[in-house]
């Protein structure tokens, strides 16, 4: 047989085919059964199908996000392929190639690391906000129901997070049981303290409902509608019972204040419609007291009132829904007269009078002393004197015409 010989290998005599790498060649197989062309052909498409492997691993590597320890698995694997290849070609840059890789792998297996290590710290801030949360719902929350489903939400959020170191994570996981259990509790006991005071209510409220129905028959109407008004205090005061119960005690407790104050409407109604006769009355006699007005006589008008109070009271009462009007109508007759007369006493007041005349004329005399001092400073040429004499002037004159008409009113 004659012999072949390739940049990467060759086949002796013998049929015997090499392969050269940096260590230098190496037995590679055996070719008896053609030319040597076909054997060094045949080994280079084995090489061929090991550089479309690493081909594709690199591919993996590079686009896809596989596993450090499955690339290294599949490195290690064609590593051994590269080493023991019977094949014809550069191994030595396949080596390579496989070092390149390896490298890869490492530095994607420290990013794979660090980004699990950001998840776990992530996870772990996350579960320990969870935990405070639960706790502070635990020692503050007293909106049960609310406070109940955030729980409920928290132990699905814990769920959904990725789960970090076993030590942490149990002891993170018993404090939030811990606040779930605790927060159980406080609303069991809070709700047992309800259930005594609704029972408290309960018995209160019966006693309200006693005293309510026990009143329905009075006719003692001022001090019984007093009385309903403290019972009703005391309902507000009571708390809830049950919610049926309370309903129903609301509903007796109502009805007895409604039997009640019907009574006493219909009382007052048939009350008010025997004052009518009276309110006609005293329309009348309303009539007659605002012609009174405007006073001319202070002392006939006061005489006059008189007689017109003595008919008002003797006339009785009034319906209550007119009772402020016609009052009122009244009353403004009377503080109209009684003004009427201070203004009279005011008038013919002595002691007022004397003070008004002696005011009058200490204003007059001090105008005259004024005046003088005002014309001795213009004749000496003195003009700051004579512009202060002038405003004083100025001002007196102005008093005296207001004490004067003062003074007029006593006339």
């Amino acid at each position: 047989m004659s012999s072949a010989t390739d940049p990467w290998g060759r086949v002796d005599e013998e049929g015997t085919v090499y392969v050269r790498t940096a260590d230098g060649e190496r037995v590679v197989g055996s070719w008896q059964a053609g030319a040597p062309e076909e054997a060094l052909a045949y080994y280079k498409r084995k090489y061929d199908s090991l550089v479309t492997e690493i081909g594709l691993l690199e591919q993996r590597v590079r686009t896809t996000d596989l596993q450090p320890a499955q690339a290294e698995q599949s490195i290690g694997r064609l590593r051994e392929a590269v080493t023991d290849a019977k094949a014809v070609g550069d191994l030595d840059a396949l080596a390579r190639r496989l070092d390149g890789l390896t490298e890869r792998v490492g530095r994607r297996r420290e990013e794979v690391k660090a980004r699990r290590e950001q998840h776990r710290h992530e996870a772990r801030e996350i579960k320990e906000r969870i935990v405070a949360e639960a706790e502070r719902i635990a020692a503050e929350e007293t909106h049960w129901k609310n406070g109940g489903e955030r729980l409920r939400q928290l132990v699905e959020e814990w769920k959904a997070a990725d789960r970090i170191d076993r030590p942490t994570e149990t002891a993170l996981w018993k404090r939030l049981s811990s606040a779930r259990n605790a927060f159980t509790k406080r609303r069991k006991a809070y709700f047992a303290t309800l259930d005594e005071q609704r029972e408290d209510a309960r018995r209160e409220k019966e006693r309200l409902v006693a005293d309510a129905e026990a009143m329905t028959g009075s006719s003692d109407w001022g001090e019984t509608a007093a009385a309903y008004r403290e019972l009703m205090r005391r309902w507000k005061l009571a708390g809830r019972a049950g919610r049926d119960t309370e309903e129903e005690l609301w509903a007796r407790f109502k009805g007895a204040q409604d039997t009640f104050f019907q009574a006493r409407s219909a009382a007052f109604a048939e009350r008010d419609a025997e004052f009518r006769g009276n309110a006609e009355e005293k329309e009348k006699i309303l009539a007659e007291a605002e012609r009174l007005l405007p006073v001319r006589d202070v002392r006939q008008a006061r005489q006059a009132l008189r007689a017109i109070q003595e008919r008002w009271e003797a006339a009785g009462m009034v319906p209550r829904d007119q009772r402020d009007r016609l009052e009122g109508r009244l009353r403004k007759i009377e503080e109209t007269i009684r003004g009427a007369e201070e203004n009279e006493w005011r008038r013919t007041n002595p002691e007022a009078r004397a003070r008004a005349e002696a005011t009058v004329a200490q204003l007059r005399s001090s105008i005259d002393q004024l005046q003088a001092r005002l014309d001795k400073a213009r004749g000496a040429g003195r003009d700051r004197d004579a512009k202060d004499a002038e405003e004083a002037l100025t001002a007196r004159r102005a008093w005296l015409e207001e004490a004067e008409r003062t003074l007029a009113e006593f006339s």
